[in-house]
């Protein structure tokens, strides 16, 4: 009991910590991708989408520049706030429960006589390896999940097509395949799935590579 309070203390730190880092990074993502979305969806030329941006963020701007270089910062903050939380948390709360496994699998074996060391080794690398890379893609499908239907609202106001989260959202849902709320705000979540789980299993597996290589120099 102790050892489950334990970890549910950790996996909430890990929630907090993982959404408060979200909702910072909101604040520089946030005119970064208007500059995106102004390019490949409006076709607005580089520099003159940077600029737009950077002179609303500029002091000495006027209020109409600077309300447009933050367009679709509420959105952004709703898909990066607690989704960074989740994607965090759903990673470590994977790797516990698959590394338990591996624990379980292992004491079995010893208690079945299978001490092959050299087997144990390889086996060991290859769950190094499996672990973390299984645990980002976990982490990917279930921050995706929660965060989506906010990117795809957060590129319609950029846009330009929408203002408004609430009133974007419906708008979404209408021109969704009769109406259907999950249709329509999940529409693409496949593609993005198939670019943020590789992205999310290789970046967790370097970090924990990096991570135990720098430990184990100290």
């Amino acid at each position: 009991d102790n050892d489950d309070e334990h970890n549910d203390n950790v996996l909430l730190g890990v929630f907090i910590g993982g959404t408060i880092g979200g909702i910072f990074q909101s604040f520089v993502m946030s005119p970064i991708e208007l500059i995106k979305v102004s390019q490949q969806v409006v076709g607005t030329s580089v520099s003159k989408a940077t600029t737009s941006v950077v002179s609303g963020l500029l002091p000495s701007s006027n209020n109409s520049n600077k309300s447009s270089a933050w367009r679709g910062l509420g959105a952004t903050l709703l898909r990066d706030g607690i989704p960074h939380g989740v994607w965090f948390v759903s990673y470590e709360f994977a790797k516990v429960e698959l590394t338990k496994m591996r624990n379980g699998s292992s004491n079995n074996n010893v208690m079945e006589g299978d001490d092959d060391s050299t087997a144990t080794a390889t086996n060991t690398a290859k769950d190094e390896i499996a672990i973390p890379m299984l645990s980002g893609a976990f982490a990917a499908t279930t921050a995706w999940g929660v965060g989506y239907p906010f990117d795809l609202i957060k590129t319609r106001i950029q846009a330009g097509k929408s203002v408004g989260i609430v009133s974007t959202a419906r708008d979404i849902i209408k021109e969704s395949k009769d109406g259907r709320a999950c249709y329509g705000l999940y529409r693409g979540f496949g593609l993005k799935l198939l670019r943020s789980i590789p992205a999310s299993a290789i970046g967790f597996l370097t970090y924990e590579t990096a991570a135990k290589a720098l430990s184990s120099r100290g």
